[in-house]
């Protein structure tokens, strides 16, 4: 388990409207434990924290993990599915038959859109040795302050030295594939990808809103799938938590998750977490009514804005 202070976020969209910090422990499962349904040895949380955060834990032990820790507030619950892309013994071109004819020519036709767009063809660089860690971080730093991930969800590349400390180590040992889509010579997507115990880990991507018609995001994950598929060593892609269209599009399974907060029962804590709870059920009514008047997709539009 780790310990840091998290933001506590009010969220709408993917527009970030107020956090809290608290300090935490983060329990993360991982995608082996969440397909061999393993639950860990969890200690109690250390005095110097305020409670534990949950990431991505099976839907189905979501009682048996709150009874662990009887009289700890719970808050900001999020259920999802957890896709993931099933690679072991499989290629590409397994992996392409999985999409409909349809599709498979959708694709082929973004790419030739944006090939075009690059001069007749793509200029797609690969970042994986100890060597090319600082090259990839001066081009995708720069990009990943522009994305609306971090502009409003402070989900954006890390950085500094002990960011980079941490990529250089992944690299050392060959666990690291990072690349960055370019057009006219400057980046305009990037996707960093851990690869530890066969697992590659969908971390942090980003792209250039300018490009956003070109789809640069939907070419340059075909165009990695391609590349690690060819490298026939791993045994999964893993979209991590949270859902969304293009996860979904991509995946190839999925499995119920839920992600969530654990405070002790403190004043400020309860205030915290009743105000998340009912902040977040407000946002679902009305994401729902919403989509009932077909004006969900605008909505968004406004909040990316």
């Amino acid at each position: 388990m780790t310990t840091q202070t998290v933001p506590i976020k009010f969220v709408v969209g993917s527009r970030k409207l107020l956090s809290v910090p608290r300090v935490v422990q983060t329990l993360a499962f991982g995608l082996d434990d969440l397909i061999g349904g393993t639950l860990p040895q969890w200690p109690a949380p250390g005095p110097q924290v305020q409670g534990l955060r949950i990431l991505s834990a099976p839907a189905s032990q979501l009682g048996a993990i709150r009874a662990r820790y009887p009289g700890y507030l719970v808050g900001g619950l999020q259920h999802y599915r957890r896709f993931y892309i099933e690679m072991e013994g499989r290629t590409y071109a397994d992996y392409l038959g999985l999409f409909s004819s349809k599709t498979r020519s959708t694709f082929n036709r973004k790419r030739r859109k944006l090939a075009e767009a690059s001069g007749g063809a793509l200029d797609l660089r690969e970042f994986h040795g100890e060597a090319d860690v600082e090259a990839f971080m001066a081009d995708a730093v720069p990009l990943s302050r522009r994305t609306y991930q971090t502009r409003l969800l402070d989900a954006g590349l890390p950085e500094g030295p002990e960011a980079i400390a941490a990529m250089k180590a992944l690299a050392r040992r060959d666990e690291l594939r990072a690349y960055i889509l370019y057009i006219g010579g400057q980046p305009a997507s990037y996707l960093y990808l851990p690869t530890t115990g066969g697992v590659v880990t969908y971390a942090f991507l980003g792209y250039d809103p300018d490009h956003a018609h070109l789809s640069v995001g939907t070419v340059l994950q075909m165009e990695v799938l391609e590349r690690l598929f060819g490298e026939a060593r791993y045994r999964y892609f893993d979209f991590t938590e949270g859902e969304g269209a293009h996860k979904q599009m991509f995946g190839t399974a999925s499995i119920a998750a839920c992600s969530f907060f654990l405070l002790r029962p403190s004043v400020p804590n309860r205030a915290l977490m009743g105000g998340l709870n009912a902040f977040d059920g407000g946002v679902a009514l009305a994401k729902r009514l919403a989509e009932r008047g077909g004006a969900l997709a605008r909505v968004r539009q406004l909040l990316r804005g």
